[in-house]
């Protein structure tokens, strides 16, 4: 099936006289007839549900159709971006071990990266992700276990070279991860061009309603994790926690890192989707492609509009010809990019904010890419932890205003743009 089918038809297929959307299993609990079968489970022997902290058969028929979309082996819900990002990492990170990241990421990633995982300590290394081939090279070390970029950078824009990193990475025998929440696997699948593992904030686009909060993680299927076992032992070697199994034995490379996610990390840690939100994350996803194509067109000529006014002083937009990153999205994403543009207005940082208080259908809000137009100036909310260096480093200028067009009718939005920017 093609996307956009995938986007109805994928994960749930109902059978004679049952429901046509999916069910919400509000349901903390499963009965079994008997210990032995509830055993089975316990064990890793049987599949099925005994409780909603690990897994609900609602949330996995939205990860099916999630890993469907991405073209991947297996997938897994979360109860947001962060907690997808944080489980990734630490499915084969331990304390001593070593990270590379782009420093063009969103930042709260980047705290997630550089306080969090620093306190447990796990070391990590920001590149600059068009940095040289000798840069990234000198940035491996023999305890490096997993190379991350964004797809589309939160909010810089920048497009990651996927296909160069996963080559880089794999040269070392780690896998390469990607946040692709910008893009959707509408107008980029990172697995296609080397990505190993994709993570998403399904609270963006494939929500797209402002409705829930929520994270999939979706592996490729592809990482040979036993051909580098001396690196992830804890894919590789026995769990003593269910009876020494080795979950890239037993699940193979298909399985191994969700299952691993699954029954350890979400078993610990509980950072659980509930069932409802599944089943409204899936309500979007239904509309995604539909929605994926007018975010484009719309951003797309309101970037060409801001490129002609003159109170803009520049503005970043991958799908504008002569942008940085142009090429490189016509290769990745020749269907699109995203709605997201960056710009600035003229006169700086009080301009931005005058310009942002002016506007009438362009709301102030922390979120991005959703069916409103959204407006946000990082430097003083998202990104507002980091240094002014940390903000140059991450692509984030301290007049950057982050425009997330939204799918209301196109004039609409610039009419307002204009006279907020006259304003």
């Amino acid at each position: 099936m093609r996307q956009g089918t995938i986007c109805i038809e994928g994960g749930y297929t109902p059978k004679n006289g049952e429901s046509r959307m999916i069910p919400i299993i509000q349901s903390t609990t499963f009965k079994y007839d008997t210990s032995e079968d509830m055993g089975k489970l316990f064990d890793l022997e049987a599949s099925g549900y005994f409780y909603s902290r690990l897994q609900n058969p609602t949330t996995d028929l939205v990860a099916a159709k999630i890993c469907a979309l991405e073209g991947g082996s297996a997938a897994m819900l979360t109860s947001s971006g962060q907690a997808a990002n944080f489980f990734a990492a630490f499915n084969i990170c331990s304390c001593g071990d070593h990270i590379i990241a782009s420093t063009a990421i969103y930042g709260g990633t980047f705290n997630l990266y550089n306080v969090t995982l620093r306190k447990m300590g796990i070391e990590v290394t920001f590149i600059d992700p068009d940095c040289t081939d000798e840069e990234l090279e000198a940035a491996f070390r023999p305890n490096t276990k997993m190379v991350f970029g964004e797809t589309i950078a939160n909010p810089s824009l920048v497009i990651f070279d996927i296909e160069r990193f996963a080559r880089a990475a794999h040269a070392h025998g780690v896998p390469l991860v990607i946040d692709n929440t910008f893009a959707t696997p509408i107008n980029c699948r990172p697995i296609e061009w080397g990505c190993d593992i994709v993570t998403h904030s399904t609270t963006k686009y494939m929500d797209g309603h402002d409705a829930t909060v929520g994270g999939a993680i979706i592996d490729a299927g592809r990482f040979d994790w036993m051909a580098h076992k001396e690196k992830f032992p804890g894919l590789c070697e026995p769990d003593e926690s269910y009876h020494g199994l080795v979950y890239a034995e037993k699940f193979g490379k298909e399985g191994a890192f969700i299952t691993k996610a699954t029954v350890q990390l979400m078993r610990d840690l509980g950072c659980t989707p509930a069932p409802m939100n599944a089943y409204l994350l899936n309500l979007g996803l239904e509309s995604l492609a539909v929605r994926m194509e007018r975010h484009c067109s719309n951003a797309q000529k309101v970037a060409e509009y801001l490129q002609s006014d003159e109170n803009v002083a520049w503005v970043q937009y991958p799908g504008l010809p002569g942008d940085k990153y142009y090429d490189r999205a016509q290769k990745y994403m020749p269907k699109g990019t995203c709605g997201v543009i960056s710009f600035g207005v003229k006169g700086g940082r009080a301009a931005a904010e005058k310009f942002m208080m002016n506007l009438k259908l362009g709301i102030i809000a922390t979120h991005v890419a959703d069916a409103h137009t959204v407006v946000l100036h990082p430097a003083s909310s998202t990104h507002r932890q980091l240094s002014d260096e940390e903000l140059i480093a991450c692509g984030v200028k301290p007049d950057m205003i982050r425009l997330s067009v939204g799918i209301e009718d196109v004039q609409d939005i610039i009419d307002d743009l204009k006279q907020a920017l006259k304003a």
